[in-house]
């Protein structure tokens, strides 16, 4: 079996899964649904980005794919490998005539895949959504920028997921490791901002806009979520960007690479 044929046989096996069954509604939910509410012409959002453009309606709606498409990646994700290793199919896998590279390569892809197709073709099918409720539709770079980097934050958290599942001892610690990543980026990031800012001196209750915005923008660079965002925010022009393009650009070939070199490595060690 090659790893193209083994690729497509584990993305079949998930894609087809019963989790699927439940995830898909999920994100019909979120995704369809955001942007059908953001885009009505009367809503009103206490941020500090109004709601005037497609693709600002599109960036406010970012946020429903982190609560949703980054959770079923963990869920889709959480016992890639610690399931295979339990059961013996991974001795299989790894007797297999392809090379590690190849088989890590194939693991990622059909994880991967089963979230990251129904997320964008879900995304796909919102920026219809709200060109024609909103009668405007957001500029060809702002869509490829907006799908490619979803891609891409649904692909960290797959790495992420796979690694905690080849450290596992089984799958529940596996399940464990991968939501509390899950939780530290999503739910608990902007706590730890607060205690880098103030182990820094940076004052956190707002009298300080300027250093608080900077740092942020910096500690952000280390989060998938924040990360994602900071690369949308790039096509919003009443946004101070913080943060260079060379250093965005550094971020996501760091966040691309160094999890997948220590995934390959992970596999590598491995004995059937």
């Amino acid at each position: 079996m090659t790893w193209t044929q083994l690729s497509l046989h584990g993305f079949k096996e998930r894609f087809f899964s019963n989790r699927m069954k439940i995830l898909w509604p999920l994100l019909s939910m979120f995704i369809l649904g955001a942007a059908w509410g953001l885009s009505d012409p009367n809503i009103r959002l206490p941020a500090q980005i109004p709601l005037d453009s497609a693709y600002s309606i599109l960036y406010v709606s970012s946020a429903f794919i982190l609560l949703s498409a980054t959770l079923g990646v963990v869920f889709v994700s959480f016992d890639g490998i610690s399931r295979d290793r339990i059961s013996g199919v991974l001795d299989i896998k790894l007797s297999q005539p392809i090379s590690r590279n190849q088989l890590t390569t194939s693991m990622i892809i059909s994880h991967w895949g089963a979230v990251a197709i129904p997320t964008v073709s879900l995304s796909i099918i919102a920026i219809f959504i709200i060109g024609e409720r909103f009668e405007q539709y957001p500029s060809l770079t702002e869509v490829m920028i907006y799908l490619g980097f979803t891609g891409l934050v649904l692909l960290w958290y797959t790495l992420i997921q796979l690694l905690a599942s080849s450290w596992a001892e089984d799958m529940g610690s596996s399940l464990a490791l991968g939501l509390g990543a899950w939780m530290l980026f999503t739910l608990l990031w902007l706590l730890l901002t607060s205690v880098v800012a103030g182990l820094s001196g940076v004052a956190v209750d707002g009298s300080d806009v300027e250093r608080w915005s900077d740092l942020q923008a910096q500690v952000d660079l280390f989060s998938p979520n924040g990360l994602y965002h900071l690369a949308l925010e790039t096509q919003i022009q009443d946004v101070d960007q913080r943060n260079s393009t060379f250093s965005l650009v550094m971020a996501t070939c760091i966040w691309t690479i160094v999890p997948w070199y220590l995934l390959a490595r992970r596999v590598k060690s491995m004995q059937p």
